[in-house]
């Protein structure tokens, strides 16, 4: 009997934040997170806001345009941090610069009360950025880079956001390490020469399907959205 070939899963992550350092006290305000079983992605995604308990420096605002009033009614990370474990667990973590986002996770998994957990044990971690550099020396790495280098349509991104980010991420990711299905042996982020093409992420994007978020947070997200595409002159998401 023929046995069924093993799933990859991994889960492209973003976050945004309160600023810049979380020894200062900065607190994770939004996760994103998007699923892709075999380099394909799936329907699912995790994406909540967070309440900080703190002020979001103004700088921080320009980028993401996350304000305090918008948080004041989300959960805060305690209330969230069981189902996101869930999500990720067992999952390779992509993430670029990923020493921020996996620096700001295990700030807050630290404050919890319980035994001492940190994103390292739940979950591997591959960072884009790192890979970027080694594959690009000398070039110009940030996301908004790899988008104009390898051809993905980001002009929606006109503010920054945490499962926007996730998901333009992992458009560059897949192009980035040699198509859809170039990662069927494991640990293999260098393509084997016969890939399969990908679907770009902003030609049909699938509708998610949520997987740990409240119909308040879902809401909350598409007016976000909205107003991105006001600003931009795009629709994000097709219906």
């Amino acid at each position: 009997m023929s046995q069924k070939p093993r799933q990859i899963r991994q889960v492209v992550l973003d976050t945004e934040t309160t600023g810049i350092n979380p020894k200062e006290g900065h607190k994770i305000i939004e996760i994103g997170c998007v699923e892709l079983i075999n380099r394909r992605l799936t329907r699912n995604h995790f994406h909540v806001y967070l309440n900080p308990d703190r002020e979001i420096d103004a700088g921080a605002i320009e980028v993401h345009g996350i304000t305090n009033e918008f948080l004041k009614d989300k959960p805060r990370f305690a209330n969230v941090v069981e189902d996101f474990m869930r999500f990720t667990q067992g999952a390779e973590l992509i993430i670029h610069n990923a020493p921020f986002d996996v620096g700001f996770l295990n700030h807050e998994l630290a404050l919890l009360t319980g035994e001492p957990r940190r994103v390292e044990t739940n979950s591997t971690v591959f960072d884009t950025l790192a890979y970027a550099r080694k594959k690009h020396p000398g070039a110009r790495n940030s996301l908004d880079a790899l988008c104009k280098r390898y051809g993905i349509d980001n002009s929606h991104r006109e503010l920054h956001g945490a499962l926007l980010d996730a998901e333009i991420l992992a458009d560059v990711y897949l192009l980035m390490t040699g198509g859809q299905a170039s990662l069927l042996d494991e640990g293999d982020h260098t393509g084997n020469g016969n890939e399969q093409p990908i679907v770009r992420l902003s030609a049909d994007r699938p509708q998610l399907k949520i997987i740990a978020c409240s119909s308040e947070e879902e809401q909350a997200h598409q007016q976000r959205l909205a107003k991105i595409a006001k600003i931009s002159g795009n629709c994000l998401w097709q219906q």
